[in-house]
């Protein structure tokens, strides 16, 4: 039988420098793929889903974004098209001694034309304001932001309004492996509108309210494929598949509007639901050839991490029982974490600057592998003692998990100093990884043995530290994807 493995990854899209965060379009609640984009609006007191196209055109520079947003919609059945124009300006203000970033977005430019049946709204002012806090962490950026606004329409020119009032809130992260952004919109709206009758021109006025829920998430699934051909050089390899989903949700609250008119201590309230998805993409990956994995229990972690570059021995032997050391697992994980380290070209440095000196005395900066180190270090991941790395020193598990929690920012989410982790052998945890392996057990990436011990000590061999990283980049696609998305939008 066929195996099919699947590691599950998320990537981000990376245009020149700079990356694009998995992001929904504007802040209506809509969702779209390379084809349609839908949303649904609720400006006249009933659910209205409208579909067609939207364009966005993105631009950054130092300190600054601007995105714009063109929507072309309609619904034939209900003689509706819209037509929007929005553009967004973020102010980014990093703040490197905090590791964070400020982020103030408002509108730089705005309009909306709505037709539905004989009614016509124009938007007539928008005030938004959004900030954002963006935690720039070594493994993955962290952010959260709260969002206010006021839309004001006019209804055929001096019929009535409506104002829609805008309250919310975004969270999301951001890493090499993934991205996702989930919104909540509250909507308030009221509106006044004038009906001819005969007579006397009578006031149609009623208020809504409607949750707007939308996550927009790209996965990347590993899979294993195996050679169909029997003389082959290889039995099979892994290839990644690319795939983009956006989900939303409204809940609302409106009025009971019948033929036309408003009545009056009645309430309609349902639910609509939207989701579309990217056209996957499939990318072939590196095939291992590894001779002495074959049966080994590591075999598929090793071959995963090989495959997506992380590994990059060239042998024909990995030796997966023998011990990883400092300089082994430093370098794999500021691979999973930042593959720009090793992308980058080198600076060129002026013939008259003096030599670059060491961070460490025991190692030269000359070495290949000295980039991932001087990374590490900057970004707090890793330190030294007594100014040594001590490359060629063997890997215990506490400091393997040290290394994977620092990368995320999370060891200061552990108590306050003075507690216990609950694992049998805690007075053998060593201090300075303490809370590193108290945040481990919460996020499921370590868990005791049979004797619910941590064996913080014991040295790490290759295999035992494949399985470790491959765990800690399923934490980052799978455990933060179900946290920023499923958990929001489901239980909220």
């Amino acid at each position: 039988m066929k195996r099919i493995l699947t590691l599950m990854l998320i990537v981000s899209f990376i245009v020149g420098p700079s990356v694009i965060w998995a992001t929904p379009p504007e802040f209506s609640g809509g969702v779209n793929n390379e084809y349609e984009y839908e949303e649904v609006v609720f400006i006249t007191g009933e659910p209205v889903k409208l579909k067609g196209e939207v364009k966005v055109s993105e631009r950054e520079k130092e300190g600054e974004k601007t995105v714009s947003y063109s929507f072309k919609l309609e619904n034939k059945d209900l003689n509706a098209k819209l037509d929007r124009k929005i553009g967004f300006e973020t102010m980014l203000d990093k703040r490197d001694d905090k590791g964070q970033t400020i982020g103030q977005t408002s509108i730089s430019k705005y309009s909306e034309k709505l037709q539905i049946g004989k009614d016509k709204y124009e938007l007539e002012d928008f005030q938004f304001s959004k900030s954002d806090v963006i935690d720039n962490r070594p493994a993955s950026d962290f952010y959260s932001g709260n969002i206010k606004g006021r839309k004001y329409y006019k209804i055929n020119k001096d019929q009535g309004e409506v104002v829609v009032d805008i309250t919310g809130a975004d969270v999301g992260y951001k890493n090499f492996w993934g991205n996702s952004e989930t919104q909540i919109l509250d909507y308030i709206i009221k509106s006044k509108k004038k009906e001819s009758d005969d007579s006397k021109d009578e006031v149609n006025s009623w208020e809504g309210t409607v949750r707007a829920s939308v996550s927009d998430s790209t996965t990347k699934t590993l899979k294993y494929s195996e050679n169909e051909a029997n003389f082959s050089s290889f039995n099979g390899g892994h290839m990644r598949i690319t795939n983009e989903e956006m989900v939303s949700s409204y809940e609302y609250n409106l009025p009971k509007i019948k033929d036309g008119k408003v009545e009056k201590d009645k309430r309609e309230k349902g639910a609509e639901h939207l989701s579309k998805k990217m056209v996957p993409k499939i990318e072939r990956l590196i095939v291992p050839k590894f001779r002495d994995l074959g049966g080994h229990w590591a075999q598929d972690y090793i071959e995963k991490l090989y495959s997506l570059d992380v590994f990059d021995e060239n042998g024909e032997f990995f030796s997966p029982d023998i011990p990883m050391n400092r300089m082994e697992f430093t370098k794999a994980i500021i691979k999973s974490c930042d593959i720009r380290t090793y992308i980058e070209a080198p600076k060129k440095r002026s013939r008259k600057a003096p030599p670059e000196e060491s961070i460490f005395k025991d190692l030269d900066t000359e070495d290949d592998d000295y980039k991932y180190v001087k990374s590490g270090y900057d970004k707090g991941i890793i330190h030294g003692e007594n100014n040594m790395f001590k490359p060629d020193n063997k890997l215990t598990r506490a400091q393997a998990i040290t290394i994977l929690v620092r990368a995320l920012g999370f060891e200061n989410k552990a108590p306050a100093p003075g507690y216990y982790t609950n694992f049998s052998d805690d007075r053998q945890i060593p201090y300075w990884s303490k809370d590193s392996i108290y945040m481990a057990r919460e996020m499921g990436l370590v868990q005791g043995d049979k004797a619910n011990k941590v064996n913080p000590n014991k040295v790490m061999s290759r295999a035992e530290a494949s399985a470790m990283i491959v765990r800690f980049l399923e934490f980052l696609e799978r455990d933060l994807q179900r946290d920023y998305r499923e958990n929001i939008i489901y239980f909220n």
